[in-house]
């Protein structure tokens, strides 16, 4: 801890390993269901060990292919995909993983469930890897740390200068709630309805150090920032400070964590579409020296909460002024910005699944509607399953 607090007075940098600007990463995580019962089941372990004695190059991690990992939970796997170049890319990576997956969970009467969420389970009856790293979240956190049976979708896009990180952290910051509006599907926990569009959201946030990040004018005020984390023994290194969005500095990525689990890949497909072109669209507009706004916080908590209580149909506050218009009016300014960018990138044809999306409904909505039509929640959790199953888009 001295030498911590020693090297933050002396000026003490973080080291910002660039990587190819609008590259990709993506982390989907998926709860395991029983296929009768729509209940979590907690074989990730069983899942993971019969794919080591197939494959077990997939269960090392490698920046030059995808992979398979277990969870903070025993009910969850994780498909990562290596680095790639465009979002087709990626979901092919993911969709050639799920496959493999999906040939050992076929055969124990396994599916996959990646909501926000599960609708049912109760939270108390899911058990916590025995991972040091995981035990000691719950240890600390205690009551919420066990909450935390919460699924979502993590984006890394890369960033070519580190003087780029904070100000693109600032945009993706005021485009948080469009991002967790599109992925808004944990309406249930516990057996009951809470009214929110993502509940998991709201537990997430009970870690301290999750959640919206603060400002920062400079790299140096950032850095100083972790170096006190880690010298208070708030984090014991700069990945445990897992913020909304935050800079991953031995990547040289930007990692976009807003999101509940999404159910298809054509769903993660328009997430990941999205979010690469805001942080290119934003980090064109930093090469051309213009200056993003800084959302004051509370209008960006509020915007936060707004969205994770009414999703799609929320209103938020959209600059300063304070101005405010409707979530929906808000996207149809913004897409016609972005599908240009997307062009660039050959993301054109997973963007588009944003308009379907603001035209379906979110992934929350659905799962009311399937409930009020059969009354039942197991059909709730077994229709994320069917979802599940969609192909990549290309």
């Amino acid at each position: 801890m001295h030498d911590t607090i020693s090297r933050r007075r002396k000026g003490h940098m973080i080291d910002f390993a660039s990587s190819p600007q609008s590259t990709l990463g993506v982390e989907w995580e998926i709860a395991l269901i029983d296929r009768e019962s729509g209940e979590l089941t907690q074989r990730a372990g069983e899942v993971l060990s019969i794919l080591r004695e197939r494959r077990p190059e997939l269960l090392e991690p490698a920046s030059d292919r995808a992979h398979v990992t277990g969870e903070f939970l025993e009910n969850t796997i994780e498909v990562v995909t290596g680095i790639c170049h465009t979002v087709a890319e990626a979901c092919r990576q993911l969709q050639e993983l799920t496959d493999i997956i999906r040939e050992i969970t076929d055969d124990l009467g396994i599916e996959f469930y990646p909501a926000g969420t599960h609708p049912f389970s109760h939270w108390a009856d899911q058990p916590v890897v025995a991972k040091e790293r995981y035990q000691r979240v719950v240890e600390r956190a205690q009551y919420w740390g066990r909450h935390m049976v919460i699924y979502g979708v993590h984006v890394h896009v890369g960033v070519d200068s580190r003087d780029k990180v904070l100000p693109l952290i600032d945009a993706l910051t005021n485009y948080g709630p469009h991002l967790l509006a599109l992925s808004c599907s944990s309406p249930y926990w516990d057996g009951i309805d809470t009214g929110y569009a993502s509940h998991r959201t709201q537990l997430y946030q009970q870690l301290p150090t999750n959640g919206l990040p603060f400002h920062f004018d400079t790299w140096e005020q950032y850095s100083e920032y972790l170096d006190s984390l880690v010298a208070t023994d708030v984090i014991n290194d700069p990945s445990e400070d897992r913020w909304d969005v935050r800079p991953v500095p031995r990547y040289g990525t930007i990692e976009m964590r807003y999101c509940d689990g999404l159910a298809s890949l054509p769903d993660v497909a328009a997430i990941v579409a999205f979010t690469q072109c805001l942080v290119e669209y934003f980090s064109r507009q930093v090469e051309a020296g213009e200056s993003i706004e800084v959302l004051a916080p509370w209008h960006a908590q509020e915007n936060k909460w707004r969205v994770a209580r009414y999703g799609l149909d929320a209103k938020i506050v959209v600059s300063n002024a304070p101005e405010q218009r409707t979530l929906r009016e808000d996207f149809e300014l913004l897409l016609p910005k972005l599908e240009p960018v997307a062009r660039d990138l050959d993301c054109e044809v997973e963007l588009a699944q944003v308009r379907r999306i603001l035209a379906e409904g979110t992934g929350a909505d659905r799962q009311r509607a399937v409930f009020e039509k059969t009354g039942s929640l197991r059909e709730v959790a077994l229709d994320v399953a069917v979802q599940s199953r969609a192909r990549a888009l290309r």
